[in-house]
């Protein structure tokens, strides 16, 4: 069950038939994934609304559940009502931290990644530096062991920050090697917690630094989730037999069926953007587009928020959320002294109701 990493790039051949139908098929949702992004004006709707549901999906492979409902009102600013909304928030913050670093520098360093990590791990531990972590199964069986020395794991880990930002390293498709580097960052196993979670951001972030993106909105979580069993069991015959093809092929299939989906869900938004606009343009002089992006932009919206976006006074602001109550296009509800403003048709395009 233990076995030391191989250095990356691997020493195989990846040039398979079925690596690349998938991969014409993956690039192609892809790119139409990246250009329905852009119809969207104001892309912090999508990095907030898709990134909070990233966080909660994510969170949920590491069976850290929270509600829909709980993690809003924690991204509007609630006082937390549960554990497992703070470390979802913690999450989505260091997900847009790593979005920003990306962004600005255009790499992905190890010192990001421990930033990253930083942010949804609030501890200073860094690398593991002591032994003893396995990685088990539901029934408590050890499956594999990650390296285990210090050293060794700063040594891989400096090898997959090359291998991540040096394209000379490895002359393959980027989708390709962004499964590689998520195998390989998921066996080195760097951190004593958060691994899985601070590889998935890796995994959108690598999409950002290489131009297939322009903002992180492709998230495998959900991929993940609906087959979780067939996600270990093909990392572990990569670490056990060395059999990529599976494996890449496995994850390639993930990013052309989520690329179609989100691409689905921000058609969906779009309509509904169009339809709030006509709508609340018709019969409100205080119609603005910095208010549509705010009603899109935080699905429980306050008064607070409007006051900011819009730059108007308290009293204005709730009188404007209380007209669009009135005529049914938010839902009032109260938590504890807070009022919140809920988009509910935006609300429900995320929990398929």
């Amino acid at each position: 069950m233990s076995s030391l990493l191989n250095m990356l790039p691997p020493k195989t051949d990846l040039n398979t038939v079925e690596i690349y139908k998938s991969l014409n098929k993956a690039s192609r949702a892809l790119a139409e994934l990246k250009g329905e992004a852009k119809t969207i004006p104001n892309e912090e709707i999508l990095i907030n609304t898709l990134g909070l549901q990233e966080a909660k999906d994510s969170s949920a492979i590491e069976n850290i559940i929270t509600t829909q409902d709980d993690l809003y009102r924690a991204a509007a600013g609630e006082k937390y009502n549960s554990l497992a909304a703070k470390e979802v928030k913690n999450y989505a913050s260091a997900l847009k931290r790593g979005f920003e670093l990306v962004k600005q520098h255009r790499l992905l360093t190890n010192n990001y990644i421990l930033e990253i990590h930083r942010l949804i791990e609030p501890t200073k531990s860094g690398f593991r530096k002591l032994p003893g972590t396995v990685l088990q199964n539901g029934k408590g069986n050890t499956v594999y062991e990650p390296p285990q020395s210090a050293k060794e794991i700063l040594s891989l880990m400096g090898n997959l920050e090359k291998y991540i930002n040096d394209d000379s390293v490895h002359n393959i498709d980027p989708l390709i090697k962004m499964a590689i580097i998520h195998f390989q960052f998921e066996s080195i196993h760097p951190f004593y917690d958060g691994n899985g979670r601070t590889g998935r951001i890796i995994n959108v972030l690598y999409l950002i630094k290489q131009s297939l993106l322009d903002i992180p909105v492709l998230y495998l979580s959900k991929y993940i989730i609906d087959n979780k069993p067939e996600y270990y069991k093909l990392l572990q015959n990569v670490r056990a037999e060395s059999s990529w093809e599976p494996w890449i092929v496995w994850l390639l299939k993930g990013i052309e069926d989520t690329g179609k989906h989100t691409v689905r869900l921000i058609s969906d938004i779009r309509n509904l953007m169009l339809d709030y606009k006509h709508r609340i343009r018709d019969k409100y002089k205080f119609y603005s587009q910095d208010l549509i992006n705010n009603l899109f932009k935080h699905p429980y919206t306050k008064i607070e928020f409007v006051e900011q976006d819009l730059g108007v006074t308290r009293k204005t602001a709730s009188s404007y959320l209380q007209q669009l109550v009135n005529d049914n296009f938010l839902e009032l509800t109260k938590v504890n002294k807070t009022n919140y403003y809920i988009n509910t048709p935006l609300f429900r395009l995320f929990t398929g109701e």
